[in-house]
C-alpha cells in the first residue's frame, strides 16, 4: 500500500509541476499580449481562454480527444513522428491539467497588470524603453504578487485535476494514475484507508498552496 501510495504522489507532482509551468508561460505570454489593448475580437478570444474555467471537465476531456485523438490531424501527425499516440499518456495527462489550469492563472495575470500604474508603464516607453523592456522591468516587479499568487493557483488547480486527465489520460499506473484518479479507483474497490490517505494529502497540499496566496495577497510590500 505505501508504494501505491507514494506512487499516485510522485505521478501527481511530476505532472503538475509540468502543468503549472506550461500554464504560467502561455497565460503569462497571453496576458501581456491582451492586456489593456483593444481590437475587433477581443471579446471572443478572452471568452475562448476562460471556457475551461466554466466548463465540465468532461466536456474538456472530451475536446481534446477530438483535437488531439488519434482520429485527428495533429494527433496523427504526432504518432507517426513519435510512433506513440497523445492519449492515455503523461502528456496528455500534462496537456489536460494544463487547459484545466489556464483560465484561473490567466485571469490572476490580468487583473494584476491592469492593476498596474500605466503613468509608469508610459513613463518608462518615453525614456526609450522597448514593449518587452516596460513589461520585464515594470510591469512584471509590480505585478509579482498577481504573478506568484497565479503561479500558486495553477498548480493548486492543476494538482485537484481529475475528470479531464481521467478522459484524455486515462489512469495508468506509474503513468497518469494522480491523486484525484487514485482516490476515486481506491473507493470504487472499496479501499476507503487508501483513499482516505491520499484525500489528506492533497487537502495538505491544498491548504498550503492557498494559504500561501492569501499570505501574499495580504502582505504590504513584496512577497
Amino acid at each position: 500500500m505505501e508504494t501505491e501510495f507514494w506512487t499516485a504522489i510522485i505521478v501527481s507532482l511530476r505532472i503538475v509541476s509540468m502543468a503549472s509551468l506550461l500554464a504560467f508561460l502561455t497565460a503569462l505570454f497571453a496576458a501581456w499580449g491582451l492586456k489593456k489593448r483593444h481590437f475587433p475580437g477581443k471579446l471572443f478570444i478572452e471568452t475562448v481562454l476562460m471556457l475551461p474555467l466554466v466548463l465540465p471537465p468532461t466536456v474538456i476531456g472530451f475536446g481534446l480527444l477530438i483535437v488531439l485523438g488519434r482520429n485527428s490531424w495533429v494527433g496523427s501527425a504526432y504518432e507517426w513522428l513519435f510512433e506513440q499516440p497523445i492519449v492515455f499518456s503523461y502528456l496528455a495527462a500534462v496537456i489536460a491539467a494544463t487547459v484545466v489550469a489556464f483560465p484561473l492563472v490567466y485571469q490572476t495575470f490580468i487583473n494584476g497588470f491592469e492593476a498596474v500604474d500605466t503613468d509608469l508603464e508610459d513613463a518608462a516607453k518615453q525614456m526609450g524603453a522597448s514593449a518587452w523592456e516596460v513589461f520585464l522591468y515594470v510591469t512584471l516587479p509590480l505585478a509579482q504578487k498577481s504573478i506568484v499568487s497565479g503561479f500558486m493557483l495553477g498548480f493548486a488547480r492543476a494538482l485537484g485535476e481529475f475528470g479531464a486527465t481521467l478522459m484524455f489520460a486515462g489512469s495508468i499506473y506509474g503513468v497518469t494514475r494522480t491523486i484525484p484518479t487514485a482516490i476515486y479507483l481506491a473507493v470504487e474497490t472499496g479501499d476507503f484507508l487508501l483513499a482516505s490517505y491520499w484525500v489528506g494529502s492533497i487537502v495538505v497540499f491544498a491548504f498550503f498552496l492557498l494559504a500561501s496566496v492569501q499570505r501574499i495577497k495580504n502582505s504590504t510590500a513584496g512577497f
